[in-house]
């Protein structure tokens, strides 16, 4: 007995632990499965929403580039499948007989030329000029600033056939009419280039601006070599939208033109296709010419994309 309860009180008392209750990771299993069901639907009714807006912007490319493909299929095709019924999309015999009538019949480097030192002197004067008023806007501190901004905002909302009679009535007294000066000066810069310009500026840090003041630069330095690389995205969308509405442009040059050898492309174009004598109904010439005219600025879209669509995407950002 002694050895027994020896033993008993050597040997410690062993209590029994609680049950440890499941955790519960998201409920049961039905639960989960019922979770990973709905995440799998809404997985898939996005899928679905998806793939419709593809589809809708594709028809939507479709029906936008169908005149232009039309126009550069046309170009190539003869005049029997031109005129053919029903309309012959893809030519069956591929030509270049239009461009060869159009180059005999009209003097086409001659405007092609006019058009782009037209073009190209619009474009460079107004990423100077507006990027310089755009940069005084947006960082430089001066007596009416605001009220320049509205004068801005109000050029934007005129028309611009109003201004037509205007600047032909100024250009005349300058005796500009007939010359590069009179079809690149009135559009030198414009209100939409230094909103643009503004509102990209805006976005660029002060502190940068003020350090480099501190370390001793003008503002000349500052603008060309600090502000001007840092806002290229915005300079290549203005320069797009100015070369495509200079290319494009077509009642001033015919106002400020008498002479024909001062005419640009689209004028030299209109002109020819109203003339019996030149184009004679050939509508396969004025597709080539058309598509003369639009190519050029497909190619520069097509050089400045990527800093187009950076430029629309963060030119309201600040």
């Amino acid at each position: 007995m002694s050895a027994t309860s020896g033993n008993a009180a050597v040997e410690p008392l062993k209590s029994e632990a609680p049950p440890t209750p499941p955790k519960n990771n998201g409920g049961t299993t039905n639960d989960r499965k019922k979770n990973n069901g709905g995440k799998k639907n809404n997985g898939g009714q996005r899928n679905v929403s998806r793939r419709l807006v593809y589809v809708l912007l594709s028809l939507g490319l479709l029906v936008m580039s169908a005149p232009f493909l039309w126009m550069g299929l046309s170009a190539f095709k003869t005049q029997s499948e031109l005129s053919a019924s029903p309309p012959v999309w893809i030519p069956t015999e591929w030509t270049l007989e239009n461009f060869r009538q159009l180059l005999d019949k009209l003097d086409l480097p001659l405007y092609f030329m006019n058009s782009v030192i037209v073009a190209v002197l619009v474009t460079v004067s107004n990423l100077v000029f507006c990027s310089m008023l755009g940069y005084a806007l947006a960082k430089l501190n001066f007596v009416g600033r605001n009220k320049v901004f509205g004068l801005v905002l109000g050029a934007l909302m005129v028309p611009g056939n109003l201004m037509l009679l205007p600047l032909f009535v100024l250009m005349s007294k300058l005796q500009l009419i007939d010359s590069y000066a009179g079809l690149v000066l009135p559009f030198a810069a414009g209100a939409f280039g230094v909103f643009l310009m503004r509102q990209f500026m805006q976005s660029i840090p002060d502190e940068l601006l003020e350090a480099a003041r501190m370390d001793g630069a003008s503002e000349w330095y500052i603008f060309w070599r600090i502000v001007m690389p840092l806002v290229k995205p915005a300079l290549a969308t203005l320069s797009i939208f100015t070369f495509l509405g200079s290319w494009n442009n077509f009642v001033w040059p015919l106002i400020a033109t008498n002479d024909p050898d001062k005419y640009t492309l689209p004028v030299a174009l209109a002109t020819f296709a109203t003339d019996p004598n030149k184009a004679g109904g050939s509508n396969g010439m004025l597709m080539a010419g058309a598509f003369l005219i639009v190519l050029p600025v497909l190619v520069v879209f097509i050089a400045l994309q990527r800093h187009f669509t950076q430029g629309i995407a963060t030119a309201g950002m600040k």
